[in-house]
């Protein structure tokens, strides 16, 4: 095998179309046609947009449950030569999926990677809402129950933009629920059907997009939730109030270090890895607890 054939292999990143076949680029198809296999999330899925453009390349499974193991492997294809393409059931590999970590893999290899653009819900759905794109956030899928999808949503509450969410038909509703009990004055907006026949765009005040949607039946279809950015006031709220919690962490971690009998300067030194603070400030913030422990009158008995 000569060097110029070990130099040719490359992994392809192929952003695929989110439902309409028409938004195929002619790179892509000419990228697909010319790999030695493609790796894809499902192939009956991927097989359908073969067979739309009659190419003909072999299929391998290489899903989130599978492709840790199929890393070494792809790796060694590209490494003898071959041409690897990666593509997901719908939209750009790697948002949102396991691809990440084959691209990482490649590039820590000094392999060849190149990414062939294609529709990206996130995008489109940030477009579509109509609400500022300058800055966002793309959280992906929020936990399943409904306490942990709070607890999420508060934890983004002082992010300085717009909020980009996947969600399932299925759970949509309640989600937007939580939104509304976790920023009830926000705009949001569902897009769902991108690019499709029925693509729809539902946007409101959260607490009245949950009246809306509980009145609309079978939702069908990915949906996209995009949550618009905060108020000056509301990010002002959230600073403080993530301020006086971890102030409260603090002491609490500084009484149970001096109750536990831990020597100041180790505690100190606990502090700067847990808070992420300068030493002498943990330190300081060690003697003005116990100064003011000493400082409490004592109640007589």
């Amino acid at each position: 095998m000569t060097e110029s054939t070990l130099s040719a292999g490359k992994l392809s990143i192929v952003g695929t179309p989110i439902g309409n076949l028409s938004d195929t680029s002619p790179r892509v198809k000419k990228t697909l046609a010319a790999a030695d296999v493609i790796l894809c999330e499902d192939t009956r899925v991927t097989s359908k947009l073969l067979s739309a453009f009659d190419i003909h390349v072999p299929l391998q499974r290489c899903d989130q449950n599978i492709i840790e193991s199929q890393i070494e492997p792809t790796l060694e294809r590209i490494r003898v030569g071959q041409r690897v393409a990666f593509v997901s059931d719908a939209g750009m590999p790697g948002i949102s999926d396991p691809g990440q970590h084959l691209v990482d893999a490649a590039l820590s290899e000094g392999l060849a990677t190149e990414v062939i653009p294609g529709p990206s819900a996130v995008t489109c759905a940030l477009v579509a809402s109509g609400l500022a794109s300058e800055h966002f956030f793309f959280e992906g899928f929020l936990p399943r129950k409904h306490g942990q999808i709070v607890q999420r949503l508060q934890q983004l509450a002082a992010i300085p933009g717009t909020i980009v969410l996947y969600e399932s038909p299925f759970r949509v509703l309640a989600t937007v629920e939580a939104i509304a009990e976790v920023f009830p004055t926000r705009q949001v907006a569902l897009v769902r059907e991108l690019t499709k026949l029925h693509e729809e765009v539902v946007r409101d005040v959260a607490s009245r997009l949950v009246k809306a949607l509980a009145a609309k039946e079978n939702l069908k279809g990915e949906c996209v939730l995009v949550i618009a950015a905060p108020t000056e006031e509301e990010l002002s709220s959230a600073s403080s109030q993530a301020a006086g919690e971890s102030q409260l962490s603090l002491e609490d971690a500084i009484q149970a270090g001096l109750a536990a009998g831990i020597r100041k300067s180790a505690l100190a030194k606990e502090l700067v890895q847990k808070f992420g603070i300068a030493r002498d400030e943990a330190y300081q913030a060690i003697l003005t607890h116990e100064a003011n422990s000493f400082s409490m009158p004592i109640k007589m008995q």
